[in-house]
């Protein structure tokens, strides 16, 4: 059975998603991009440019399922309030598109990825890298959350593929 798995980091800034293919219990491919708004741009121009970029990622490569990061408490009440909106415009094109919508937190990501929920971004990226055979080193640190993310997903339920 072939199965795509899009994984999504919601940002403000930097949306990252990560693309797994896999048939039966094997990664067939992996990569991973960030989609980077101008942060001088009104809130509802970045979730507006995020929305119309993730479809484009949704129409190229069609996945059967998605896996988005919870809202975590960081810096700012301010930035989750911001966050909050593009994850739901996020969550709504999901949705509107009938892609199944797994959640996960971060520590949920890196205790799955690297077997620690408090492990560094760099350590994740390495486990990644190593894991999945591919060079990660020129990619973002949102664009390699996100394909953790669905490196996560499919931990969950490779036993059922």
């Amino acid at each position: 059975m072939f199965v795509i798995i899009l994984g999504i980091d919601p940002g403000t800034r930097n949306c990252g998603y990560g693309i797994l293919e896999t048939e039966r219990r094997r990664i067939l491919s992996a990569g991973c991009d960030v989609i980077s708004v101008n942060t001088k741009l009104q809130l509802v121009e970045r979730v507006t440019i995020i929305y119309d970029d993730l479809k484009k990622v949704l129409l190229e490569y069609q996945p059967d399922m998605a896996a988005v990061e919870t809202i975590f408490y960081g810096k700012s009440i301010r930035a989750a309030f911001a966050l909050g909106h593009v994850r739901g415009a996020i969550l709504l094109l999901l949705n509107r598109a009938k892609i199944p919508i797994y959640e996960y937190s971060p520590r949920e990501v890196k205790k799955s990825v690297v077997g620690n929920g408090n492990a560094h971004k760099q350590q994740v990226k390495y486990m990644l890298s190593q894991n999945l055979g591919i060079d990660l080193e020129g990619s973002s640190d949102d664009a390699t959350d996100a394909l953790a993310l669905a490196v996560c997903h499919y931990n969950r339920i490779r036993i059922t593929l």
